[in-house]
């Protein structure tokens, strides 16, 4: 019996790609089937190879967001690398790019021209503000979008801000990338037109944003720093049992309020006390609340306290290190931990897609060396042997 195909088999995608949003994308699309023709630069390629060195002497970034691909080195300011690279658009369906402000347009790539000369093809830009306005012209990077989105004003404490401890602008804007170009596909599939896709990391975030930006601009100041304390929810935080092990609960209705005072804290005039009588009233209130809390859970053990929250029906969980993580016994039970190979034979463990498709198979191939593909697809390309040695000997390394 032969295997099912991947969704996305018989796709092309070629992609300048650097950093995390636009090789976020395309990873999510070879997951899905397509080929990714990964273009870099020749001898060091993408600068995300070297972020570090971790994961057996490759980049922890880079593993993770470039499995499933081929890597093909050019050098564009060859024109013969430029040429080579419009052989390929000329048969792909999809063309990423996430090159610094202006660059597209001074290689050919702009997406007026690709429309004109490629109807069918699927220019998508990712950009830090955008390809038009007054930051066009602007770099950026995930942490300088944190701070212009006013998220890290958000994130932190009382006393001190912080950033995200992820690439949260970049994957924003990879996600987008990827469900805006899966639109498009299917735009082109049933209506014949191909419309290019375009996404900012700070218009990514920005979506991202808008309860705090609903809350501010409506209620006059916005949401507090608060730790693992929930801004407009009470309680909703980590509370340190008597083990030192923290517990983190969330309080979402009045009937999980009620059984917290009744079940948990003892407290059931607490149900009927007005100052807590509603979420608004609770979060008003909620250093009161805080302190019983806190109170109640010094004197168990973290793994009691779980135990007799979800005994009541009340959402809580440890707060778990990265380490911890890795041996989540959800991971486990549920297979999404699967060996990919990477450039010099070792493997790693990565998780499966999160997005399941009911009879169709992740694919998860190897991670590739800089140029790995590059005199394969070249020969494809109807390259000779010995154009290929000359553009290879040419490149600037």
């Amino acid at each position: 019996m032969s295997l099912p195909q991947h969704p996305l088999s018989g796709v092309t995608v070629v992609s300048l790609e650097q950093a995390v949003a636009a090789p976020y994308a395309t990873r999510q699309l070879a997951d899905l089937g397509a080929r990714v023709i990964k273009v870099e630069r020749p001898g060091e390629g993408d600068f995300a190879r070297r972020y570090d060195t971790t994961v057996h002497g490759h980049s922890s970034y880079f593993v993770w967001l470039n499995r499933s691909k081929e890597s093909l080195t050019l050098d564009l300011k060859d024109p013969r690398g430029l040429e080579i690279l419009h052989q390929l658009l000329d048969g792909a369906d999809v063309f990423v790019q996430n090159l610094a402000p202006g660059a597209a347009d001074r290689l050919g790539l702009g997406v007026d021209v690709l429309a004109e000369h490629r109807p069918r093809l699927i220019p998508c830009t990712i950009s830090g503000y955008g390809t038009d306005g007054p930051w066009a012209d602007r770099k950026s990077y995930d942490l300088l979008v944190q701070c212009q989105t006013g998220l890290v004003s958000l994130t932190g404490t009382a006393e001190e801000t912080a950033r995200v401890g992820i690439s949260v602008a970049d994957i924003a804007a990879g996600m987008y990338a990827y469900s805006g170009i899966l639109t498009a596909l299917y735009t082109r599939a049933t209506t014949g037109t191909a419309h290019p896709v375009e996404v900012s990391l700070f218009e990514a975030l920005a979506e991202w944003m808008s309860q705090p930006a609903n809350y501010t601009r409506y209620g006059g100041s916005q949401p507090p720093r608060l730790g693992t304390q929930h801004a407009t929810i009470a309680p909703y935080g980590a509370f340190t049992a008597a083990d030192g092990k923290d517990v983190l609960f969330s309080i979402q209705n009045e009937r999980e309020w009620l059984a917290l005072c009744t079940r948990f804290l003892r407290r059931p005039e607490l149900a009927e006390d007005p100052r807590f009588a509603t979420g608004s009233a609770r979060v008003a209130h909620r250093e009161e609340i805080n302190a019983v809390v806190a109170e109640r859970i010094a004197r168990s053990d973290a793994a009691e306290v779980l135990k007799d929250l979800e005994g009541i029906g009340i959402a809580c969980a440890g707060v778990n290190d990265v380490a911890a993580f890795l041996d989540h016994p959800v991971l486990a039970a549920r297979g999404r931990w699967q060996e990919v190979s990477l450039p010099g034979g070792a493997t790693m463990e990565a998780l499966l897609p999160p997005a399941d498709l009911a009879g169709l198979p992740a694919r998860m191939d190897p991670v590739p060396a800089v140029g790995e593909h590059t005199e394969a697809i070249l020969t494809e390309l109807g390259r000779t042997g010995d154009d290929i040695a000359a553009l290879r000997a040419d490149a600037v390394v």
